[in-house]
């Protein structure tokens, strides 16, 4: 039996990312955070003020070598966690067309909050930097990725896993 492959998506500041850590602890899956390798690789190159084709560059850069090492570790039978954004309907419409050519196991998790809640979380995300930060995200990146998020259709969410958190 094939490893599942679990992909959380939501809008900013959903709890994506915890509800990822949390998972993969409770079941012994490995998780890839895009976020998290970022903020290794790159954080410390980057332009102030960000630019979106030197940001984009490194997220497919990143997004490729996740992909690549996600896919050894589903061949050990071991699952895996993708929080990888996949803020637009045609990300992971490709998503599912990776795995369904791979023939692995595909469960969508979808993560959300009201907006003011998100916006606070991230806010405060920002001055703590506890465990979850990653990058700061700032009101107009914040406000950025609201524009750029599209909310899942009812079909899109058949069969997927609905986190809402508070």
């Amino acid at each position: 039996m094939s490893a599942t492959l679990h992909v959380i998506f939501g809008p900013s500041g959903a709890g994506k990312t915890t509800y990822a850590h949390a998972f993969a602890r409770r079941e012994k899956a490995v998780a890839f955070i895009l976020d998290e390798w970022m903020a290794k690789l790159f954080a410390p190159d980057m332009p102030d003020p960000i630019e979106y084709d030197w940001m984009i560059e490194r997220v497919q850069r990143c997004e490729a070598q996740i992909w690549s090492t996600a896919a050894g570790v589903l061949a050990t039978g071991t699952p895996v966690i993708l929080d990888i954004g996949l803020l637009r309907r045609a990300d992971r419409a490709r998503v599912r067309e990776i795995a369904a050519a791979a023939d692995l196991p595909l469960q969508f998790h979808f993560v959300t909050a009201d907006v003011e809640v998100r916006r606070a979380r991230v806010a405060e995300r920002n001055v703590v930097k506890g465990d979850n930060f990653a990058i700061e995200v700032s009101p107009a990146m914040f406000d950025f990725a609201e524009g750029v998020f599209e909310h899942p259709s009812p079909e899109e969410l058949a069969g997927a896993i609905v986190s809402e958190s508070e």
